[in-house]
Parts: C-alpha cells; sequence; structure tokens
C-alpha cells in the first residue's frame, strides 16, 4: 500500500511579526531546513524610517511523523521601523481581514467542497530580549489583532541571555499580558485518556510560553557530530538542545498542535469576523431601508405642500368677483 495515503495535507498560514533585527528569517528557516528568503534586500537605516510594512508570503513542505504539511508563512518586513507604526498596523490587520472575507465569499458560494483555506491561523510574535519586558507597540499591536489570530509570542536571541535573565524575561511578559488583557493561544490540556509522556509534553509546552528560542542554518562540528547551532568564544549554543533554548518545543507546539490551531481560527476568529461582518450588512441594510423610507416621507410632504398651495390658489379665485 503506498504510504502516502496515511499522510495528512494540511495547509496553515502564518504571519511573522516583529522588529527588524530579531532574527525572524533565520529562525524560521531553521524551522522548516530550507531558506525561504535567498535574496532578500536589507535596507538602511534611514531608508527603514520611511519604509512602509510588506506582506511577503513563501510556501514550504515540510514531512513530520510520516504527516506532510504544506505551509504558507507571512513575513512583514518593515513592521515596527517607521517612525510612525499606525500604518503597518492597518497594512497587517488588512491582509487578515482580507483572507476571512476571501474565505467568507467562497463559502457562500457553490463550489464549497474546494474552498483553499488561506486564513492565518496563527501569528508568531517576536519580542526583543534587549528590554525589559514588552514595549508600547507590541502591546498595542497584540490588543489590535488578539481577536483576529492565534498569537504565539517567541522571545528572539535567546543567546543573548543567561538562564535566570530569561526566566524573569518571561515571567514579565506573562505578567503584563495579563495586565493589559491581552489574549494569546491557549495550548489545550492533554485528553485524559492521552499517554503519561503526552500529557508531560503538553505540561512542559505550556509552561515554556513565551517560548526563547534561537536560530542558525550555520553547522558546527562538536564531538565529532554535525549540529546547527552558533559559535561563541565560551562555547557553542545548540539550536535543538532544549536545555539551551525553546527551539525544538516551539517546533513540537506548531507541528501537534496544528489542528487546534485551525479549529480555533474556524470556531473563534472567523466566526467573530463572519458575524461582524452579517452584523455591518445587516445595518447597511437597514440604512437603505431607512433611506428609501425618508425619501418617501419627503416626497409625501412635498406633495402635500403642493394641495395645499393649490387649495389656497382655488380659494382665492373664487373669492374674487367675476368679470363683466
Amino acid at each position: 500500500m503506498d504510504s502516502d495515503r496515511h499522510c495528512a495535507f494540511n495547509l496553515v498560514l502564518f504571519v511573522i511579526l516583529g522588529e527588524s533585527g530579531l532574527g525572524k528569517s533565520t529562525l524560521i528557516n531553521s524551522l522548516f531546513l530550507t531558506d525561504l528568503y535567498p535574496e532578500r534586500y536589507i535596507p538602511g537605516a534611514a531608508e527603514k524610517i520611511e519604509r512602509t510594512v510588506q506582506i511577503e508570503a513563501s510556501t514550504v513542505e515540510i514531512e513530520e511523523r510520516g504527516v506532510k504539511l504544506r505551509l504558507t508563512v507571512v513575513d512583514t518586513p518593515g513592521y515596527g521601523d517607521a517612525i510612525n507604526s499606525q500604518d503597518c498596523f492597518k497594512t497587517i490587520i488588512q491582509y487578515i481581514d482580507n483572507q476571512f472575507e476571501r474565505y467568507l465569499h467562497d463559502e457562500s458560494g457553490l463550489n464549497r467542497r474546494h474552498i483553499v483555506d488561506n486564513r492565518v491561523h496563527c501569528c508568531f510574535y517576536f519580542i526583543s530580549p534587549f528590554g525589559h519586558g514588552l514595549k508600547p507597540l507590541d502591546v498595542e499591536f497584540m490588543k489590535a489583532i488578539h481577536s483576529k489570530v492565534n498569537i504565539v509570542p517567541v522571545i528572539a536571541k535567546a543567546d543573548t541571555l543567561t538562564l535566570k535573565e530569561r526566566d524573569r524575561l518571561k515571567r514579565r511578559i506573562l505578567d503584563e499580558i495579563g495586565e493589559h488583557g491581552i489574549r494569546i493561544y491557549q495550548l489545550p490540556d492533554a485528553d485524559s485518556d492521552e499517554d503519561e509522556e503526552f500529557k508531560e509534553q503538553t505540561r512542559v509546552l505550556k509552561a515554556s510560553i513565551p517560548f526563547a528560542v534561537i536560530g542558525s542554518n550555520q553547522l558546527i562540528e562538536v564531538k565529532g557530530k554535525k549540529i546547527r547551532g552558533r559559535l561563541y568564544p565560551w562555547g557553542v549554543v545548540e539550536v535543538e538542545n532544549p536545555e539551551h533554548n525553546d527551539f525544538l518545543k516551539l517546533r513540537t507546539m506548531l507541528v501537534t498542535h496544528m489542528q487546534d490551531l485551525q479549529e480555533v481560527t474556524q470556531d473563534l476568529h472567523y466566526e467573530n469576523f463572519r458575524s461582524e461582518r452579517l452584523k455591518r450588512a445587516g445595518r447597511a441594510a437597514d440604512e437603505d431601508v431607512m433611506d428609501k423610507d425618508q425619501i418617501l416621507m419627503e416626497k409625501e410632504a412635498e406633495l402635500r405642500r403642493m394641495q395645499q398651495m393649490i387649495a389656497q390658489m382655488q380659494a382665492q379665485m373664487k373669492m374674487k368677483p367675476g368679470d363683466d
């Protein structure tokens, strides 16, 4: 029997957000063992100030545990670079809404069996390790999109932090997320009938949020083995070593909870969009009816005024003496 018959083929769309210089592209290439951005242009500092957000989509196919996954990765170069970042909000939110709008249109059509799901199922939001928590831009933007997409917070360049600094920053970020009422993606609890290994994996993943990661496509030889990592004068930071960072945990979360990300998108974020969209359509229809009623009332009032004028003219003519 062909083994491909046992493979699921999924399409999940990601938006990668975070300011420039946090290693977003490197991490994505590390996650999928590919080079999605071979010819990317890196603008200078002066150019960044005037730069607008771009939307760049790339598709990659990976295989994990016999399951073939087709992922469309949407990157947003230019996010947070300009002095005024309000426009970058609009560009990204409009992109997310456009995918919902397209799905709603296809869902309302005749050929509903072959709908291509281009909705954004997950947002990796990269947080700088150099601050003391969330920046005002982070708070404002996550609050703007948390009702539209599953947010997974990621601390970038974790190799710049000691383990104590990393744990302290994680706690600070979670506290600030709670204080500001930001809703991030919540991993579902393991079912009671799941094996103990999966239950423990779920517990570890939940405890690791926000994921502190590093990315590297550089191969380094350590004790006779080739590993991906970063070489420093004091030693090597290994990308796939769970004691060094959360890279493997982030990848595991992505693969094992892909279906849940899709379901939350469908049942929560898309339904919110759909309900609001239908409400707006209903209000527009009501306003259209009200406009027509208003026009009709104005015409009736004008007709009454004309009738009154005619009646007055007729009365005046009757009061005049007749001609000899």
